[in-house]
């Protein structure tokens, strides 16, 4: 019995960035999606294939902030990072986010929805720039957007389109521990950041309060975990904040996990926002501390 295709001729013209191109040749034939997917993938965007716009574009010496208006009139940014040949693009995941980490501004106001896989995608498609690698950390939590992460993944490395490199792709992710679980399964081998932030309970349920029903202790084990799976060095981010996670027990905790094995601390430096309770570290401190965890045994960049 021929198996029907899951979308119908419609959905597929309606939203074409949100299908590979296996999906949109069941649809619509060979020839339509080839001709499509070069409309898309190999040409300048066209309206009528877009659920999005530009709304407005910051630009630095070396970043580009864009901020894109959804269909419902919802707003989310994507960051462009120039390189020398090319650049990184931070690419959202939500509106919002549910994750409430005390030093983030972009989840203040708590979630909305999650984005399309279409939405993903043409986030990297209208900025028109030449990208060398994507980075799944701008709003929301990747993660939690599971199906629709993946699925733009797949959309993005289709040989068809843009024919984008695993070894490009980073997700940088809280670790919900479950998700961990299924990542490991996915056959991408992309590579992956776990936003730690802390060597224990406590810490880490004060600076990323909505993440307490996952224990430290699992998040660690899952990514470690994806790391022998795919045979990935796993970068572990540390946002170092006095008085909070920089403690010699904490230095001491980082190297009884991570010491010989495939990982990266990359310790970060507090940004300052709206909320005054944080301090930020001082250039000194940071320095220190990334020296006590190299003497510790690890493998740590800032």
């Amino acid at each position: 019995m021929k198996r029907l295709p899951k979308y119908t001729p419609a959905e597929v013209r309606n939203d074409p960035y949100g299908f590979t191109y296996k999906e949109m040749s069941e649809v619509i034939g060979e020839n339509e999606a080839k001709a499509l997917y070069e409309e898309l993938y190999k040409q300048l965007p066209r309206k009528k294939n877009l659920s999005m716009l530009v709304k407005n574009i910051c630009k630095s010496s070396d970043t580009e902030k864009y901020v894109y208006e959804l269909k419902d009139n919802k707003y989310i940014e994507t960051v462009f990072i120039k390189r020398r040949d090319g650049g990184t693009v931070c690419v959202s995941t939500q509106v919002g986010c549910p994750v409430g980490c005390i030093f983030c501004e972009s989840g203040r106001n708590g979630f909305v929805r999650n984005l399309t896989s279409s939405e993903i995608v043409q986030q990297i498609i209208l900025l028109r720039r030449k990208v060398n690698r994507i980075v799944f950390m701008g709003m929301g939590e990747p993660l939690f957007n599971y199906d629709n992460l993946i699925k733009a993944i797949h959309i993005l490395r289709d040989r068809y389109g843009l024919n984008f490199p695993t070894d490009g792709i980073t997700i940088s992710t809280v670790g919900p521990v479950d998700q961990l679980k299924k990542l490991r399964e996915e056959h991408l081998k992309i590579q992956l950041t776990i936003s730690l932030h802390a060597a224990t309970q406590s810490a880490r349920n004060r600076i990323i309060p909505h993440m307490r029903i996952y224990a430290i202790e699992d998040v660690v084990k899952q990514a470690l975990s994806y790391s022998e799976r795919h045979n990935r060095k796993i970068v572990f981010a540390y946002l170092l904040l006095p008085g909070i996670n920089d403690r010699p027990s904490d230095v001491r905790q980082l190297a009884k996990w991570f010491r010989g094995k495939k990982v990266m601390i990359n310790v970060l430096q507090y940004n300052p926002t709206s909320n005054s309770r944080i301090k930020a570290p001082q250039k000194r401190e940071i320095v220190a501390f990334k020296h006590q965890l190299e003497q510790a045994g690890l493998e740590v960049t800032m």
